[in-house]
This record gives C-alpha cells, sequence and structure tokens, in this order.
C-alpha cells in the first residue's frame, strides 16, 4: 500500500470515529482531513458526535438546528448531506437524524420537506403520522409522497402490465369477426400476396379477430389485496398501494383493494390516484385477519380466476383458528392464494412464524417479497403454475 493509498484509509477511519479521534489520528502521522472530508465530518457529526456545543440547535456547530419553525440551518444541514453523500447513505443519514435528534417533529415543515431526498421509510413514518400534519404542510407533504410513488411507479409498472398481459393472452384468435376485435397486424401480414397495385391497397381474402371472450365480465380474473395497516407493515402498504394502483388501471382484470387492522376500509374507489390511496390508510391499530378474509370472499365470483394476496405480519389478534380455516376453505375451492410476509425492498420482516408455519403447511406460498419479484410472481400465477417452487427458486436467490 503506497503512502496515498494509507492516507486515504487514515481519512476514512477518522471520519468514521469522528473529531474525538484526531489527536490519535494526528499520533499516527495521518487523519487531516480535506476542505471536502472537513464539511462531511461537521454534516455527520450533527448527528453522531452531538455535544452541548454542538449537533442541532442555536448553539449547535453543526448543520442543524433547533425546534423553532423552518429554521434555515436544517434546510441547509440537508442540503450539504445531499451534496457530499449518495443517495443511499444519504436515507441512512436522514432516517438516523430523525431517531437520534428528535427530527420527528420537523419533518412536517414544508422547508425541510423540499430538501429531503425521497425514502420509503421517511413516507412510512409521515403517514404514520399523518392526522398530525398541519394545514400549512399538507400540500409539501403530499408532493414528497408524490415523488416516492413515481420512483416505485417507474421500477415496477412496466414490469407488472407486461407479466399481467402475458398471462392473459389477449393474442389468442377467434372466428366470430367483430370490428372492435379486429386483428390488424395480422390481417396484413397474412394477406400481403393480396396487394392490388391498381388500387394501392391490400384486398384481404381472410380476416382475423381476437378472441375477446376470455376477457369479458364473467371470465376476467379478479385480484384481491387484503393489506394488513397495522405500524409493523409502512413499507408494504406503499408498495402495496403502487401496485394496486398499476393493476386496478389495467381493464384486463378486476382489482379489489381492501385495507384492515381491527376495522376494514375498502379502497378500490381511491386506486384512480396512488397518493389518494396511501392517504387512506390509516397505519397503526391492531388486527383482525380473519374478518378481513370474511370481507373479501364476497368478491369471489369465478375461483377459478381469483388471485387473493393477503399481506400482512399475521400478528393475528381475532380468531386465529377461523382464520386458518378460511384461507384453507379459499383454497380448496380453486382461489389461487398466496400469503406475503412483507412486500419491501430492504429489511428482514417480523411476523408471527407459527401462523406462518401452518399457512405454508396447506400448500399456501408464505414468504416476503421484494417488490422487483412481485411481477414474475403474479405471471406465475395468472398462468397457473408452480407457487410453491417459485417460494424455493426466491429463498434461494435471496
Amino acid at each position: 500500500m503506497d503512502n496515498s493509498q494509507a492516507q486515504e484509509k487514515l481519512q476514512r477511519w477518522r471520519l468514521i470515529l469522528g473529531q474525538e479521534s484526531q489527536k490519535r489520528f494526528e499520533n499516527m502521522g495521518g487523519g487531516g482531513l480535506t476542505p471536502e472530508q472537513d464539511l462531511m465530518d461537521l454534516a455527520l457529526a450533527a448527528i453522531y458526535n452531538r455535544t452541548e456545543s454542538g449537533g442541532f440547535g442555536p448553539q449547535g456547530s453543526g448543520r442543524g438546528a433547533g425546534n423553532g419553525p423552518s429554521n434555515p440551518q436544517i434546510t441547509r444541514w440537508l442540503g450539504d448531506v445531499r451534496s457530499l453523500f449518495d443517495k443511499e447513505l444519504v436515507k441512512v443519514i436522514q432516517g438516523d437524524a430523525m431517531t437520534r435528534c428528535g427530527l420527528k417533529q420537523l419533518i412536517f415543515e414544508p422547508e425541510l420537506l423540499e430538501n429531503l431526498e425521497p425514502d420509503v421509510n421517511l413516507a412510512s413514518t409521515i403517514l404514520l403520522l399523518k392526522d398530525q400534519i398541519p394545514k400549512r404542510s399538507k400540500e409539501s407533504v403530499r408532493l414528497f409522497i408524490r415523488k416516492i410513488v413515481e420512483e416505485i411507479n417507474k421500477l415496477l409498472e412496466q414490469d407488472i402490465r407486461r407479466a399481467v398481459t402475458a398471462s392473459i393472452n389477449k393474442r389468442k384468435h377467434s372466428p366470430i369477426p367483430s370490428a372492435a376485435a379486429l386483428d390488424f397486424k395480422r390481417t396484413i401480414s397474412r394477406n400481403l400476396s393480396h396487394y392490388r397495385p391498381e388500387l394501392g391497397t391490400i384486398v384481404p381474402e381472410h380476416f382475423y379477430f381476437f378472441d375477446r371472450t376470455s376477457t369479458t365480465a364473467a371470465n376476467k380474473w379478479t385480484v384481491i389485496l387484503d393489506i394488513d395497516q397495522s405500524g409493523s407493515m409502512g413499507e408494504s402498504v406503499i408498495y402495496s398501494s403502487i401496485v394496486s394502483c398499476i393493476l386496478a388501471s389495467m381493464s384486463s382484470i378486476k382489482t379489489r383493494i381492501v385495507a384492515f387492522d381491527t376495522n376494514i376500509v375498502d379502497l378500490t374507489e381511491k386506486s384512480d390516484d396512488p397518493v389518494d390511496l396511501l392517504f387512506g390508510f390509516q397505519l397503526g391499530g391492531g388486527t383482525d385477519i380473519n374478518q378481513s378474509v370474511a370481507y373479501c370472499q364476497q368478491f369471489i365470483e369465478n375461483p377459478a380466476k381469483t388471485l387473493f394476496f393477503l399481506i400482512s405480519d399475521l400478528e393475528e389478534g381475532g380468531n386465529r383458528a377461523a382464520l386458518l380455516r378460511r384461507i384453507e376453505e379459499m383454497k380448496e375451492s380453486g382461489v389461487t392464494v398466496v400469503c406475503l410476509l412483507a412486500l419491501a425492498g430492504s429489511g428482514k420482516p417480523y411476523y408471527d412464524a407459527q401462523m406462518a408455519q401452518r399457512i405454508a403447511g396447506m400448500g399456501i406460498p408464505c414468504f416476503a417479497c421484494n417488490p422487483q419479484m412481485l411481477p414474475v410472481l403474479l405471471e406465475r400465477a395468472l398462468k397457473g403454475m408452480d407457487l410453491a417452487q417459485f417460494e424455493k427458486e426466491f429463498a434461494k436467490g435471496k
């Protein structure tokens, strides 16, 4: 290791260990920071090395602020953090600032929200506290939530639409003529030999039509999302809401969106806008899963064409035995049942392991799913493929 590499390593350790380690590093012949690293050090010290003369507060030397509204020092600190560190690290620092420095009470300040990096965990906190949002901040909060929604939507929408379209197979053809169902592309390609130069057009001898019988009201797939809105499910609620809205926008399937704790809220009518849908959830409270599953059963018209997602940590506060019976009956009737312990991009989910084991023992897939794997899961479920195999493949790939 040459001298420059050794010096860089010492600087990194100096940033990690904080200002109190400066003298020790100087005795080792290193520890001097560049101007940019000095700014990093100040920004980090405001969170991780707080003293009476540092951190957030009017007397603080960090890039922070006290509890007063719209203190420009916090906005400046957030700006520094975003310019000095990469995006993923910014999210970690923001989260630590909220929990370590009491900044939760300040996240509803419009000036702060404009400077916060969109983050799913932070959005979960905001939704948990949404009833406390002051009037002056409501629009800023919605804009912040919309940024996150748009990011996730870009990540998932195309793949989910492709998965559903590929599964339902609207390319199947029918001998029944219908102008609305005319397959122009196939009709033209199959009749190219019948081009009439004198007319400057093709005169088809045979027309091809799509088979629409598979997407009539009686034969459409129904996808039901039964979403646990207890406090531990914040990240799953956000991803589930966005996925629900994508599915609801597709006319080839019917989508129902149900939220529950000890009460049940049918949010299907809010599916036009994922932000409105998210604000329809009320995070926190107890859990009565059995009651919500019973409510969802009324939407099962054709069990063989129904996909039921239970998105929950399975911490049942209602009748556990009745819940297990109900889920088993649903599966035996022909419904494709999937239990997602979490629909989240990071972190190990907390869930009732005993309930998860009982449900998995019925042959019902029961696992935490990364949102980016959901399109594959959807496609396999709609095609009637073995989801237990998917669960094993997913577990191996983690």
